[in-house]
């Protein structure tokens, strides 16, 4: 992998030191995915807009996890995998849910089974699919708004999930109780 440098306020930078300040003020500390985008301060920036927009989305905080861990899992993230599992716990999402996602066995609703099906063919498929699975997504009460709420998650997750694989992000303390 390329070795990238763990940035902190002072080795990043200039353009991205504010971005890592408001990583602070956002978790506490600044995230090693954080970091490594630091690099390149409009990738992180573009990242933390993207992530504030998936916070404010159509989507439940099941239903984000859902999507997020869906293509985390779907794209093998090392980081992202642990990293979600933390937010979806601080979001009050059912430990169950989590691990099914992680383990690909079955969700405890239809409709969640029918929003990682769609999740799912979106990311295999990019962005083709069938009408079959369109269907079957609205039937189970989802619009065209969540529709489209799946492929920002999508850009934020191909975001981060490939600059991990690059970047072979370590992860951080923060998550590793749920690695």
């Amino acid at each position: 992998m390329t070795d990238f440098t763990l940035h902190t306020q002072d080795s990043a930078p200039q353009e991205a030191q504010p971005l890592l300040e408001n990583s602070i003020k956002s978790f506490g500390m600044i995230p090693n995915l954080h970091a490594v985008m630091a690099e390149s301060p409009q990738t992180l920036s573009a990242y933390q807009h993207i992530h504030q927009q998936v916070l404010s989305n159509s989507l439940t905080a099941e239903e984000k996890t859902v999507v997020w861990q869906s293509i985390n899992v779907e794209h093998q993230c090392h980081y992202c995998v642990p990293a979600h599992s933390m937010i979806a716990k601080s979001m009050g999402v059912d430990a169950a849910i989590n691990q099914a996602l992680r383990d690909r066995t079955p969700l405890p609703t239809e409709k969640l089974e029918v929003l990682r099906d769609t999740t799912l063919a979106l990311v295999k498929q990019r962005g083709v699919i069938d009408q079959t699975t369109l269907d079957t997504f609205f039937a189970a009460g989802y619009e065209r708004r969540q529709l489209l709420d799946i492929l920002l998650v999508l850009s934020q997750k191909v975001l981060s999930n490939y600059v991990n694989h690059l970047a072979d992000t370590p992860l951080d303390e923060a998550f590793k109780p749920f690695a």
